[in-house]
């Protein structure tokens, strides 16, 4: 490992502790991760983004916090926290295999469970560097319409990522939302859940190839409709999901019909990756739609 003067700085500044080795982590992308060895025994990930907007960080902590309170999956714990950084413990990453899976769907049952609020949020969050607004609405098809499809399609179609004839058929789309997906309390929501954000760790002390725990990742939390975070691990398609469905069903069943919605709730991810990276996903999105409409 090489030290890296201005991250070991900011790091023993934030964690009271002498930084005894750094190496870099791949992956991310928004911020830079390093990985700190402690001169206490810790291990810890710190993430950096010079010019972060001020809330950045704050709120992917807070939101990491608030998904631990509930006693589901578990989340890395936040141990320090400031405008241009988040310093996290350290999870080692291992395999999955089907009892981890199981206990991912066990998990998730009792995150969403334990409810939030309203649909929305208290503060506006990020979706990688794109603003995320999470006002609070009295039903999930407001919210999801008005704070999520809809902003996003807007800026699809103003990057030339969508044509018009295809951002017609998402609005229809919206339209029929109260009738498609049925009324639930609010969830406690990932809200960012691919693959990428699920982290099957080892547990301190653990040998390479041992039973790995899964945890969450990188959130964008807010109150929501539980299928959001399910049918986005099918989007882009998670290890064993069928394993993890079965345990999820188990501890909370879905409404009938679950399978039918998840293009509905695809969509909003669809129009992101319209937004950040073009290519097929605007047309992809109005594919999605149009089965619905």
């Amino acid at each position: 490992m090489t030290r890296a003067s201005g991250v070991v700085r900011r790091a023993e500044r934030l964690l009271g502790a002498a930084v005894s080795a750094t190496s870099q982590v791949a992956g991310g992308d928004v911020a830079h991760a390093t990985k700190l060895r402690l001169s206490d025994g810790r291990t810890a990930l710190m993430k950096t983004l010079p010019g972060a907007p001020a809330d950045l960080f704050p709120t992917e902590a807070a939101g990491l916090r608030w998904l631990a309170e509930a006693g589901g999956v578990a989340v890395p714990e936040v141990l320090a926290v400031d405008a241009e950084c988040l310093v996290l413990s350290w999870v080692e990453p291992g395999r999955v295999s089907a009892e981890s899976a199981a206990e991912l769907g066990r998990g998730l049952a009792r995150t969403h469970a334990a409810g939030a609020p309203t649909f929305g949020a208290e503060k506006d969050g990020y979706a990688g560097r794109l603003p995320l607004p999470n006002r609070p609405a009295p039903t999930w098809a407001e919210f999801y319409a008005v704070r999520r499809v809809l902003p996003y399609l807007k800026l699809a179609g103003d990057r030339g990522a969508i044509e018009a004839d295809d951002a017609r058929v998402v609005e229809r789309l919206v339209g029929r939302l109260p009738e498609l997906v049925p009324d639930e309390p609010p969830a406690r929501l990932h809200g960012d859940l691919w693959n990428g954000n699920v982290l099957w760790g080892l547990p301190a002390g653990a040998p390479p190839g041992g039973q790995t725990v899964p945890h969450l990742i990188d959130p964008a939390a807010h109150g929501g409709h539980r299928e959001t975070d399910l049918a986005l691990l099918a989007l882009f398609g998670l290890p064993l999901l069928p394993q993890v469905m079965e345990a999820y069903q188990e501890v909370s069943p879905l409404a009938d019909g679950w399978e039918e919605r998840q293009g509905v709730h695809q969509l909003f991810p669809l129009l992101l990756h319209a937004c950040l990276f073009g290519g097929g996903y605007g047309p992809r999105a109005a594919q999605v739609a149009a089965r619905y409409v």
